[in-house]
């Protein structure tokens, strides 16, 4: 386990950026009147900030060399999902029936293991952590049970780490594909994650630290949930009691997503029930 430990905001940023580039970066086709009216409600945004706070020249080249940084280590996923995607996501699922949405975050992998309900995720033979039992249906707005819904997780280890964003960890350590049953249902053995500080030694850690911030997320679980002729869902599962569900600094909790986990009767663990509700495709 002690070369995971070694991971660098170097290294995940790279990585971030890496697979934005191959997963998610396209051509988006948005019209000149639409640009140019973001484009210049930023600028403008900007542009105030500096007039109202009086910005100095040493204050701005500070700036323009800290962005320069910010893509050198890679770190342009890793600041836009934490500090701007929350705000993106609220947008995209204001009207949304069903279950609350949440943001994706920097760590998405596509195409893990497909496996069958009940599953366990891909882990290492001696993985840290607290055994966890994440169990619950998957239902239509009417309640009734969409079988076969595929739910995709994903989740950092019991150290705040990532397979494939840090050294050391199997391909596709806690990650997987589960494919519900004919009833809605899934049942998925893995670890319950813990609270993970966002790398700090890179550029957005030097923001955080120059402004006095805490780079701390509660633990959580990635969910993407889905189903023919439904919208699929993209969400994060937080757990009760978790000191850092009040200030995350990715501003992504709410309270709907909130895990109330229980020690399983057999002293092997702890389980815990979650159900999703997809809303229609049309």
């Amino acid at each position: 386990m002690s070369v995971e430990i070694t991971a660098t905001a170097a290294a995940s940023g790279a990585n971030a950026t890496e697979r934005f580039r191959s997963d998610k970066s396209v051509a988006a086709e948005v019209g000149t009147e639409r640009v140019n009216a973001l484009a210049t409600r930023a600028i403008k945004a900007l542009a105030d900030t500096v007039m109202e706070e009086e910005v100095t020249y040493d204050e701005y080249n500070a700036l323009k060399s800290w962005l320069i940084r910010v893509g050198e280590d890679g770190e342009w996923p890793l600041f836009l999902d934490v500090w701007i995607e929350h705000a993106v996501e609220e947008v995209a699922n204001a009207d949304r029936e069903g279950s609350k949405g949440t943001i994706e975050g920097p760590y998405y992998v596509p195409g893990s293991p497909v496996l069958a309900t009940p599953a366990t995720l891909p882990m290492r033979d001696d993985e840290p952590g607290t055994p966890l039992l994440f169990q619950g249906r998957v239902t239509d707005i009417n309640g009734e049970p969409i079988g076969g819904a595929q739910v995709e997780i994903w989740h950092a280890d019991d150290l705040g780490f990532y397979s494939q964003f840090a050294p050391g960890i199997p391909e596709w350590n806690l990650r997987g594909t589960v494919i519900a049953d004919s009833e809605g249902d899934y049942r998925i053995n893995t670890v319950q994650p813990a609270p993970y500080q966002i790398p700090t030694d890179g550029a957005c850690g030097e923001l955080i630290a120059s402004a006095g911030w805490h780079a701390w997320r509660p633990a959580h679980l990635h969910l993407k949930v889905s189903a023919p002729g439904h919208q699929l869902i993209t969400t994060q599962l937080y757990f009760t009691a978790d000191e850092h569900l009040s200030d995350d600094i990715a501003s992504a909790v709410k309270p709907e997503l909130v895990l109330q986990p229980e020690d399983k009767a057999d002293g092997t663990g702890r389980e815990v029930s979650y159900d999703f509700v997809l809303a229609s495709a049309g």
